[in-house]
């Protein structure tokens, strides 16, 4: 009994062959069917084609040197003190990978958006041709608040409405459209990628935003050397008026007494304290146009630099789907997905036969 069972439960390789002919012939019975779903695939993909809108994908790629970490400015620091000038920058707030996260600030998407561009001959913020093609005023117009809202004027008195229709659009953009990344953690390679259905506020949203951020990152990261810089100017031209003002006292107290008696030694006195301000306005002077050039010297070493390496071009990376392709595409698929269901219901139908 058992020997019959398990010689009964042993497929051969011939009713292997047996059964696919049968499963082959049975989908192929169902052609007129698979063809006309395959028609409507076609006419789906067509479809899906005609209507799908197209993204536009703009990269600009960039690299950022900021510089040696360690100053080689230490055997100078000293002097530079005691202009009550320090020529430390102050930590690394903004060193390296910091820059990333300023892309997906949202006061830097905003004033790169509040930026203007040539728009098909036409000077407008990114903003607004943003608002524009994405059809945001129809969407709008049932509420009183946003109808006729503009955004016109200083950011700083923005309104509440006017700041929270920013928020989101950064939002969108930072979970959405706007990619930022180093490919290589060793190297010190960006890149900024940002796709739109508008090929040109892609482009222009990407430059400029790049220009925004970078030119952030360099006016912080280098405030404190720059006011260093001014402070000691400023002090150096101080100085400077003092010489030049101590020279002129010398040169007046000797024409006061141009042809004074050699034994009145009185007469000679007020030149003489004149040359005593001129020399130690002298070497204060020089001091401070040390102590000047070596903080140039180290806002130099402090500023970053940033080389745009490839920037976007028109035409733009897209994902479009052309016909051919979304018409050939549905066809095959739901060709496929019809066989396989015929051949899936064939094979459940041998079984409840057998």
């Amino acid at each position: 009994m058992d020997q019959n069972t398990n010689s009964s439960d042993v497929i051969t390789f011939g009713q292997v062959k047996a059964r696919t002919r049968h499963l082959a012939g049975y989908v192929l019975s169902k052609w007129k069917i698979i063809s006309v779903i395959a028609v409507i695939g076609g006419a789906a993909g067509l479809g899906y084609a005609w209507f799908r809108k197209t993204n536009y994908n703009a990269v600009c790629t960039f690299v950022l040197d900021t510089g040696d970490k360690e100053s080689s400015l230490g055997a100078y620091a000293g002097l530079a003190s005691l202009a009550g000038v320090s020529l430390d920058n102050g930590g690394g707030l903004f060193e390296g990978d910091n820059i990333l996260e300023l892309y997906k600030s949202r006061s830097m998407i905003e004033k790169t958006l509040l930026s203007t561009g040539n728009f098909d001959g036409k000077e407008q913020t990114l903003l607004e041709r943003y608002i524009s093609f994405n059809k945001l005023r129809k969407d709008w117009k049932d509420k009183i608040n946003t109808r006729y809202i503009n955004f016109a004027g200083d950011p700083l008195h923005f309104s509440r409405t006017q700041d929270s229709i920013i928020t989101d659009i950064a939002n969108k953009f930072n979970k959405d459209y706007l990619i930022v990344n180093k490919p290589d953690k060793k190297l010190s390679i960006i890149i900024v990628s940002f796709k739109s259905k508008d090929e040109l506020f892609a482009k222009l949203f990407t430059e400029n935003i790049v220009e925004t951020v970078n030119a952030f990152f360099v006016q912080t990261k280098t405030k404190k050397s720059v006011e260093n810089v001014h402070v000691l100017q400023h002090q150096a031209d101080s100085v400077r008026a003092v010489l030049n003002s101590s020279i002129s006292g010398v040169a007046n107290a000797i024409d006061a007494a141009p042809n004074a008696n050699p034994q009145l030694l009185s007469l000679r006195v007020p030149s003489q304290k004149k040359q005593v301000d001129v020399q130690a306005s002298s070497a204060i002077y020089g001091e401070m146009i040390k102590n000047l050039e070596i903080s140039k010297l180290a806002l130099n070493k402090e500023t970053p630099l940033i080389q745009i390496i490839d920037s976007p071009v028109l035409p733009l990376d897209n994902d479009k789907v052309s016909k051919k392709t979304g018409l050939a595409g549905g066809f095959i698929l739901f060709a496929f997905l019809s066989s396989l269901f015929f051949f899936i219901k064939g094979f459940s139908v041998q079984r409840v036969d057998k």
